[in-house]
Order: C-alpha cells, then structure tokens, then sequence
C-alpha cells in the first residue's frame, strides 16, 4: 500500500515513545514540501488541544546574516551548507533533546519577507514532547552537519514531484520579491546546485516521503 499522510501522522505520534522528548527530522531538496508537511503535522497533532505538545522549529533560523556573508565572500552562496551555522544549530538540537527542568529553550526563525534570521523567536517549553525540525542538511556529513542526524530520532525525506519542486520554488523566490527571469536564474544557479548535494544524502533518511503523501502547499492547485 502506498504511504499516506495519515501514516505519517501515526508515526509521528507514536516518537516520544519512551516518556522523553523525541526530534522529528524532515530533510529534502530547496522546494520540496518540508515546510508545508512541517507545519500540517504539527497543526495536525496538536489538534484543538490548549496545552500543545508538538513544536516546530526550522533549520533555516541558522542562516548567517547577509551581512555576515557579504563579509565572507558567501553572498551569491546564500542557501549552501557553508551559509549556515551548522554548529550553533547541533548546540540547539543537543539543548532540545536534553532539557533541564522547566526549561524554556528559545530557537531562532527565518523572515523570508526580510530574509534574515530572528533570534528567540520560537518558545519551545518543557512540555513539549516532539519536535519537528526541518530543513536541507540534516542529512549531511561535512564538517559541524555531521553531528546533526546523531541527534534525531528520525528523519523523513521529502520526495516529491521534481517539476513541481521547480516550479514552486520559482513561485517562492518570486512571491518574495525576485522579478520571473531573476528568480529562474537564482534556481537553476544556486537551489538547483545545493538540490543535488541534498539529494545525495537520501540514503541516509529511515523513510522517503513520496509526492502522493506530501501536503499540498497553500494556495497550490
């Protein structure tokens, strides 16, 4: 039978099996759905419910500054692994899987309006029991993303449709402010690059989520 959303929803559920709290990872290419099945699975989970358990905290909160990557000559690399900071980001995981009582542990979050990192934007509080972290290069191994994956009870891998994965991104560039050309340059030049580093880590993922149960994002279709 094929996976369904549904499944994944179960599966999900059943992580913080032990009492402790368990780290959901979602990786995949730029534009693959890891947001949007991010987001659905923690609104999904956490239901109506007035003491929600699942919290949703994103890679993409580690991104340098531009203007720290305008200093490092990375500027026109915004997106590839070296324009993150990997290390801070493990710390981050290693704090969630091992809070101290009572603790409140503060994550950082991306405002892709200004498309720069906010820092302590997402609570995550001690009665959170899953964690639902996405992003590229869970799934990596160079240098400081070589700690991430030892620190993640599972990782999904996003497969969808890869016409679609392009199309959307283009979307996504544009609805942010590229002009059309410019962002189907910015694609092909740079997402399209880190795609095919990303791609290559999927053998590492315990489950691929096909395009047959990844949500489709807002206002698509």
């Amino acid at each position: 039978m094929a996976l369904t959303f549904d499944d994944l929803l179960r599966r999900a559920r059943e992580l913080p099996r032990t009492g402790r709290r368990a780290i959901l990872g979602i990786a995949g290419s730029p534009g693959a759905g890891k947001s949007t099945l991010a987001e659905r699975l923690v609104r999904e989970l956490n239901g109506t419910g007035r003491h929600p358990w699942v919290t949703h905290v994103p890679m993409d909160g580690f991104h340098l500054a531009d203007a720290e990557l305008e200093r490092l000559g990375r500027r026109d690399r915004k997106g590839a692994p070296d324009t993150f900071d990997a290390a801070g980001y493990a710390a981050l995981l290693g704090r969630l899987r091992e809070p101290r009582d009572g603790e409140v542990v503060y994550a950082p979050a991306f405002e892709r309006v200004l498309e720069q990192p906010v820092a302590g934007a997402i609570p995550v509080p001690p009665t959170a029991r899953l964690v639902v972290t996405e992003g590229n290069y869970l799934l990596c191994e160079e240098g400081a993303w070589g700690r991430v994956r030892a620190l993640l009870d599972e990782v999904w891998f996003c497969a969808p449709d890869e016409e679609d994965r392009f199309r959307r991104l283009v979307a996504r560039h544009v609805e942010f402010g590229k002009p059309y050309d410019e962002a189907v340059a910015w694609v092909r030049r740079s997402d399209e690059r880190n795609a095919a580093l990303v791609a290559r880590t999927r053998p590492r993922a315990d489950l691929v989520v096909p395009a047959s149960a990844l949500p489709a994002p807002p206002g698509d279709g």
